[in-house]
C-alpha cells in the first residue's frame, strides 16, 4: 500500500478534525506529507484550527499504535480511499463524499448498475411485506442491486428479498464491522459479506454511535440511482436520507399505502411534496431506462 494512501487512512483515524479538514490539506498537500512535520501550534496557525483540537490531531497523527492498527486492518479488509482509481464513481460526485470506505465481501459491486437504495421504518406494518413483494422482488429478479442500511425493519427486508433470489446487496453499517449493530442481524451481516458486499465509512473497532447513522446515509443514496422508500412515518430518520438523495440529484420513490397506517404518513408526504408514486416496479425500470437513453444519445 502506498504511503499516500496510509496517510490518509491515518489521518482519517485522527481526532480533533473533520473530512472538510483533510480536504483542504489534500489541496494545500497532494502528498500528505507536509503535515506530518509541523508542531501542533504551527497547524494551529497555518490552518486555523483551535489549540485543543490541534493537540489532539498531532498526538494521532504521531501515534505508533494507530499505525500499527492501520497496517492490521490492511490485512484483514478491504480498504478503498477517496484517491484510489477504484473508487466508487457514484460517490464521487457526490457532497461530502467519503474519504475512506472499510469493505468486506464484493468490491465490484460499487460500480455495479443498475442499483437503487431501499429504505424505511425499523418498525414497519403488516402491509410492508406485501409491498416489498409488489416492488422490489421484480427490480431483484431483474439483476438489481439493493442498497441499504442493514437495519432492522425494512433495511433488514430488502438485503433478504436480494438474497434470497442470490442477486446482489450492499449494507452500509454506521459503525465498524466489530461492532455489528443491531446485533440481532449478525447472521445477515455474514450472509451480506459472503453474497454481496458490506461498506463502513468508520474503521473496523468504531461502535456504532447516534450521530453516525444519518451520517452513513448519504452513502445508501449516493450508491443508488434513485431512492425507494416502503414506509416511512411523518418524522422518520427515513427523510433525512430522502433529503440527502434529492441533494445528490438523485431520484426519489415512495410507496403509498392505506391512509390510517402511521408508518405511511412520511411517504404519502414525500409524494405531496414532488417525490414519484412507485405502484410498481415498472414505475423505477421505465426512468432508469429514459435516463440510460439520454446518456448514450
Amino acid at each position: 500500500m502506498d504511503t499516500l494512501r496510509l496517510r490518509l487512512i491515518q489521518l482519517h483515524r485522527c481526532r480533533g478534525i473533520t473530512r472538510r479538514f483533510i480536504l483542504k490539506l489534500l489541496q494545500h498537500d497532494p502528498s500528505l506529507k507536509q503535515i506530518y512535520h509541523f508542531s501542533s501550534t504551527e497547524i494551529t496557525k497555518r490552518f486555523t484550527l483551535p489549540s485543543k483540537n490541534a493537540a489532539l490531531f498531532y498526538s494521532d497523527l504521531h501515534n505508533l499504535a494507530i499505525r500499527q492498527q492501520i497496517l492490521r486492518d490492511i490485512n484483514n479488509y478491504k480498504i478503498i480511499t477517496i484517491v484510489d482509481e477504484s473508487y466508487p464513481p457514484m460517490l464521487n460526485t457526490i457532497k461530502d463524499a467519503p474519504l475512506v470506505l472499510y469493505a468486506l465481501g464484493d468490491i465490484s459491486l460499487l460500480s455495479y448498475a443498475p442499483a437503487i437504495s431501499v429504505i424505511g421504518t425499523r418498525n414497519p406494518s403488516s402491509e410492508a411485506a406485501q409491498k416489498m413483494e409488489h416492488v422490489v422482488k421484480p427490480l431483484v429478479k431483474d439483476q438489481w442491486l439493493i442498497v441499504s442500511g442493514m437495519a432492522k425493519g425494512i433495511d433488514s427486508l430488502a438485503h433478504k428479498i436480494a438474497l434470497s433470489y442470490k442477486s446482489k446487496t450492499i449494507a452500509v453499517l454506521g459503525g465498524g464491522f466489530m461492532h455489528v449493530y443491531p446485533k440481532q442481524n449478525m447472521a445477515l451481516f455474514h450472509q451480506i459479506v459472503k453474497h454481496g458486499l458490506v461498506l463502513s465509512e468508520y474503521a473496523p473497532d468504531v461502535r456504532p454511535v447516534k450521530y453516525h447513522f444519518p451520517e452513513r446515509n448519504r452513502i445508501i443514496s449516493g450508491l443508488g440511482f434513485g431512492t425507494l422508500v416502503i414506509e416511512a412515518t411523518e418524522k422518520s430518520g427515513t427523510l433525512i436520507t430522502v433529503d440527502q438523495a434529492l441533494d445528490q440529484g438523485r431520484e426519489v420513490y415512495a410507496v403509498p399505502g392505506s391512509p390510517a397506517l402511521a408508518q405511511t404518513k412520511g411517504c404519502h408526504q414525500m409524494i405531496q411534496d414532488g417525490a414519484k408514486l412507485a405502484h410498481e416496479a415498472k414505475d423505477i425500470q421505465e426512468d432508469w431506462i429514459t435516463i440510460q437513453n439520454l446518456i448514450t444519445e
